[in-house]
This record gives C-alpha cells, structure tokens and sequence, in this order.
C-alpha cells in the first residue's frame, strides 16, 4: 500500500518538491487527514464497479483514494501548476486520468468516454468554496446522467441545499437542488485538517439521483425561473415578488391572481412557506393561464 499523500507531513513535503504556493483565488486548501477521505469513500459507496468524475484534485489526496476503490477516476484540475504534481503523486495509479481543463467548461458526456465500462457514475469531490453552486448545477444540468453526488463544501452551503420549507436556510438552491436529487448532509468535517486552515467548517453532502424529479412540471425552465423569483426579497410576500419579475401591468397582475387561485396558494405567503409540490402547482397554472 502506498504512503498516504494526506498527511500534514506528506503534504508539507510534495509542496515543498514542487515549489508549490497556495491561490486564495482558486480556493486551494487540501485535506490532510485520511481517516476523513476513507469516510467520504465509504458514503459514496463506491467499489470496483463504479466510475467516478473528481473535480479539484489538488495533490491527488481524495484522488488516490478513490483510485484505490472505484474501477477508474475522470479528475479535473484547473491550476497547470497541479498538472506535474498529480503527475507525480499519482504515478502508483493506472485507473486515473487527469484532465487540465475547467469544469464549468467541458462537455461531461464527451469526456466520460474515458470510462471503459458502464457502471454507476459518481461525482466524489472536495469542491472549491468559492464556485461550489455553479459546479453542482452545471453537473446537474448536464447530458451526462450522474447517480450521485458526494462532496464537501462550507457547511452553511449544504445546509441550504439540504434544507426543508419553512427554514431560514431555504430557498431557490434547495430547490433547484432537490428537484433531480436527494439530499442528505453525511457529516461535518472540522476545518483544523486542511491546509491552510479555512475560516469555516465543512460538510458533506450526499445527493442521490431521483428516478424521476421530485414534481412534475409542464415547463422546467418556468418552474426555476418562478422559483428564483419567490426568494428576491425574502422578507416580501410571494404577492410582491412576483410582481418585481413578471411585471405589473393589469393584465399580468390578473393572471398571477387566476393562477395562484387555482393554485390554491395564498398571495400573502412568503417564498420560503411552500413545498416543492406547491411551486410545481403554481408553476403548472401559470403555464395554463398564459395567454
């Protein structure tokens, strides 16, 4: 078995070989503590049927872990300076394949042609604070059909994607979110085991694919865009909130006031008081009732 890459010592030492300086801007801090990457293995239950994509590999700490599991690992690395250094730390490995592009920017579809079986695909990452959303929805939003998701992002972030109607932490992510997936927080991981050390804690999320979305909606697009809009102002009543997006004029006004009738929704309920089913009637009279 090879020396594991996440220890303070171990990473102190690859850092130090290949002159490597942290970006605050790419939201660099890397895990050194395995017993923790044992764990989000473990709860992505992965084995040697599955294929896993990672997004942000660092030093390869998470990578060689799941390296060690699954039957092969599609990573990708945005930082050149990294491309060497997982070229390194992952030589003991022949299932990895290290793609130096940005996630936000590739076609998952055409990229997993990589994998030479077709098993389960997961997405196992420890994902940068600052792009956490845009990466998710982007694989959520893809061709590529993704089984599940386990990832570790600020705590304060799973907890909104996780969260149900009627807490504070909900709101149109949650949803967004939860419309494909499951959500479930697995566990919290301290931030005393990265390096650097960041200012919050972590957690990780484990978001299961449903078979169908968790409503039935006549317009996806309609359903997020009336979604966002229930939460611009979230102390206003949804009443106001619709109005600031889809106008004010007497004629829109009307069919909001039929809609939400026939929605049997109460105009003065604020955003955060309704279920997903609730948008997903409203969304579908609103789709009805267009002119």
């Amino acid at each position: 078995m090879n020396k594991d890459i996440a220890t303070p010592s171990r990473t102190r030492e690859i850092l130090q070989k290949h002159g490597f300086s942290f970006k605050k801007s790419l939201g660099q801090n890397f895990l050194t503590e395995p017993n923790i990457l044992k764990k989000i293995v473990a709860t992505a239950e992965i084995d040697e049927q599955t294929n896993v994509i990672e997004v942000g590999p660092g030093i390869g700490a998470l990578t060689e872990h799941l390296a060690r599991a699954a039957h092969q690992v599609l990573a990708f690395e945005i930082d050149d300076r990294l491309i060497p250094v997982l070229a390194d730390t992952l030589s003991p490995y022949d299932n990895i394949k290290v793609v130096h592009k940005d996630i936000l920017q590739v076609d998952l579809k055409k990229e997993t042609e990589y994998f030479d079986q077709s098993g389960p695909i997961k997405v196992v990452a420890n994902l940068p604070y600052y792009i956490t959303t845009p990466i998710m929805m982007h694989i959520l939003a893809s061709d590529l059909i993704v089984d599940e998701l386990v990832v570790m992002m600020q705590r304060e972030v799973a907890d909104r994607i996780s969260a149900k109607p009627g807490t504070k932490a909900y709101g149109s992510l949650s949803i967004a979110v939860q419309y494909y997936m499951e959500a479930t927080t697995a566990f919290i991981v301290p931030k005393t085991v990265f390096i650097p050390q960041p200012n919050v804690d972590s957690a990780i999320l484990r978001l299961v694919r449903r078979k169908i979305p968790a409503v039935e909606v006549t317009n996806e697009t309609e359903f997020f865009k009336l979604t966002k809009a229930a939460f611009i102002l979230r102390r206003k009543t949804l009443w106001n909130n619709l109005l600031n997006s889809y106008g004010k004029d007497e004629a829109t006004k009307l069919w909001l006031e039929n809609s939400l009738q026939q929605a049997e929704i109460d105009p003065k309920r604020r955003g955060e008081t309704l279920s997903l089913e609730e948008f997903a009637r409203l969304s579908n009279a609103l789709e009805a009732n267009k002119q």
